[in-house]
């Protein structure tokens, strides 16, 4: 049956802000656009949503056809609907982020963006659309779950210390953490455990080797209160 409407339709996009941390550093991931508007100029992944397509769906799809990138836990970040943001039209996007683990998120170029690249979240090219606007928010976002959710561990390996982990806390919050108090709050949220491995490196004492209980699973009953 074909339907006819009152008022005009707005098209939807999804966006995804992909948040990694390489060398201490918080680093997020851009596409250089390969088409108008903004030709040329970089921008979180993302696009159109096909009519017979889920939100998470569509963002999972132009995530992988753009950065080649799969397998990242998406939350939906929110809804942006300015309506000049986009100068095709009236364009509102749902915009998903997420926290990869450093090192194991090859990426490469695809569709339509000539380049693909992680930027220092404090030393980014001027973005397209209304995307200063959306990391902003996306960094306060990660930086609030850290404190109710064990989105931290997916940016671990399988086997990592303690060490290793608060590294990661303390690159998104931007402060120094008190080390026993994190290893005391960490271990009594039981969403880590211990391996029977340590590692050693030089001269320096051995380090316990811990693993996620659920590494496939983000817990936002978690409350490690940091």
């Amino acid at each position: 049956m074909t339907h006819t409407y009152d008022y005009p339709r707005p098209a939807v996009t999804t966006d995804v802000v992909l948040f990694t941390i390489d060398a201490e550093r918080l680093r997020v991931l851009l596409v250089r656009r390969g088409g108008d508007p903004f030709r040329g100029c970089w921008a979180f992944p993302g696009g159109f949503i096909e009519l017979d397509e889920d939100l998470i769906d569509g963002a999972r799809r132009e995530l992988a056809e753009e950065t080649g990138v799969t397998g990242v836990y998406l939350e939906q970040l929110y809804t942006f609907g300015t309506p000049n943001r986009d100068p095709r039209g009236r364009v509102i996007s749902v915009v998903y982020y997420a926290l990869a683990p450093e090192g194991r998120v090859s990426v490469r170029a695809g569709s339509d963006a000539a380049a693909v690249q992680w930027f220092p979240v404090n030393e980014l090219p001027p973005l397209a659309f209304d995307h200063d606007e959306i990391l902003a928010m996306a960094k306060v976002r990660l930086a609030t779950k850290l404190g109710y959710s064990t989105i931290a561990l997916q940016s671990m390996p399988e086997k990592f210390t303690l060490s290793e982990l608060q590294s990661v806390y303390e690159v998104v919050l931007g402060r120094t953490i008190d080390k026993r108090n994190f290893r005391k709050r960490m271990l009594a949220v039981g969403s880590i455990e211990p391996c029977q491995a340590w590692l050693r490196r030089g001269n320096h004492r051995p380090a316990r080797l811990y693993r996620a209980t659920s590494p496939e699973v983000v817990d936002w009953t978690a409350r490690a209160g940091l």
